[in-house]
């Protein structure tokens, strides 16, 4: 494996991770991979994601695990003067601080806004809220499924009967991304301003972020996108999810006519190619491909259809994507040892051709120890 990678651009980059649960320390992991040294700080008690999901021999979720590997966990009481004093060496010397509390209650312990711009003139705060530092919402308690319902992505998403939970959780994940990238763009104005930033990032508007077309839509139509009759959210034959004869179900993303054209010369059905643009929802051509597929094995259109040009994708099972040849060959699945195994999903770029680099395991340490590291630099 090359030497060089992601771990090397955000080299010599300090990050407080005061988040928990999913969306906050995930966008820490994503500055851990693009290599800032990440110390997630947690309470006496730690993260309660730490009892979420299936628990290990250790005590610990492997979920926990998953989401704060790359990282160094320390535990604080910030409700104790030692504690905040600790901590307010810490903001001293870091580069970015993340934290997930609700609006207020950071500054309720003395590090608000304000305290953390007068601690650290440099810092990048990034807050990040279930839905943002104000407004009627803003000290409401959510999860990921009322995030996606209040920015309108449940509404179009699922089966016409209902709409569907999506997994894994999408605003989360979101969020996560979405904070990374507006540390980073902070980051990248410091280095020319020499100011940190206060970010506000809501995770229910980082699902709303992406509902530009759907909202378009309804208001030039009010009964438009609805379920299953939309385009890209099941309401056209060459764009959607067939069963197959075996239970299993496979993906047809034939968008573009000469993909659709490919798939119907594939299945000798050229009667069809003519049928792709009829009116919406195309229940009708539906039905006709969803019986040709169901007619065969999931295994035997995957082989029948591998040289078909025409955006055919089997639907893997979890325990099937480890190996799939293509994600085997890309070697972005690392699989740990031990009694309990994880499999980490890797940063999904490569910088200048190099592999990405092995995420290693969260670490526990001691605050002074780490803060001691710190100055000693």
């Amino acid at each position: 494996m090359v030497d060089e990678g992601p771990v090397r651009c955000l080299a010599g980059v300090r990050v407080l991770d005061l988040s928990q649960y999913l969306p906050g320390p995930y966008g820490a992991q994503i500055l851990a991979d693009l290599g800032a040294e990440v110390v997630k700080v947690e309470p006496p008690a730690g993260d309660p994601m730490r009892t979420v999901g299936p628990i290990d021999a250790d005590g610990v979720s492997a979920l926990y695990k998953l989401i704060n590997a790359g990282k160094t966990v320390v535990h604080l009481d910030l409700k104790l003067a030692d504690g905040k004093a600790l901590f307010r060496d810490m903001v001293g010397g870091a580069d970015v601080l993340l934290e997930s509390f609700r609006p207020g209650a950071l500054a309720r312990l003395g590090f608000g806004a304000g305290d953390l711009q007068q601690i650290n003139p440099r810092l990048v705060h990034c807050a990040l809220s279930g839905f943002g530092q104000d407004g009627p919402a803003a000290q409401r308690a959510g999860h990921d499924i009322g995030y996606m319902a209040m920015a309108g992505s449940l509404a179009t998403s699922g089966i016409p009967a209902r709409p569907v939970i999506a997994h894994p959780p999408t605003a989360d994940f979101a969020s996560g991304l979405q904070a990374a990238l507006a540390i980073l763009a902070a980051l990248l104005r410091r280095a020319t301003t020499g100011v940190g930033a206060s970010i506000d990032v809501s995770i229910a508007e980082s699902v709303l972020a992406w509902q530009g077309v759907v909202l378009t839509d309804a208001v030039r139509d009010a009964a438009s996108p609805a379920r299953g009759a939309g385009l890209l959210n099941g309401g056209a034959a060459c764009y959607q999810i067939y069963e197959t004869a075996d239970g299993r179900f496979v993906t047809l993303g034939a968008l573009e006519a000469k993909f659709w054209a490919a798939f119907c010369h594939a299945v000798d059905r050229e009667d069809w190619i003519a049928r792709q643009n009829d009116s919406l929802p195309q229940a009708a051509l539906i039905g006709e491909v969803a019986a040709l597929i169901r007619a065969r094995a999931r295994d035997a259109w995957v082989s029948d259809l591998a040289d078909v040009d025409c955006c055919f994708q089997a639907v893997l099972e979890p325990s099937e994507v480890v190996d799939d040849p293509h994600v085997r060959a890309r070697g972005l699945v690392r699989q740990t040892a031990g009694p309990d195994p994880l499999l980490q999903v890797l940063y999904p770029a490569r910088f200048d051709g190099a592999e990405p680099v092995d995420r290693q395991p969260l670490k526990e340490a001691d605050a002074g120890t780490v803060l001691r590291t710190w100055v000693g630099h």
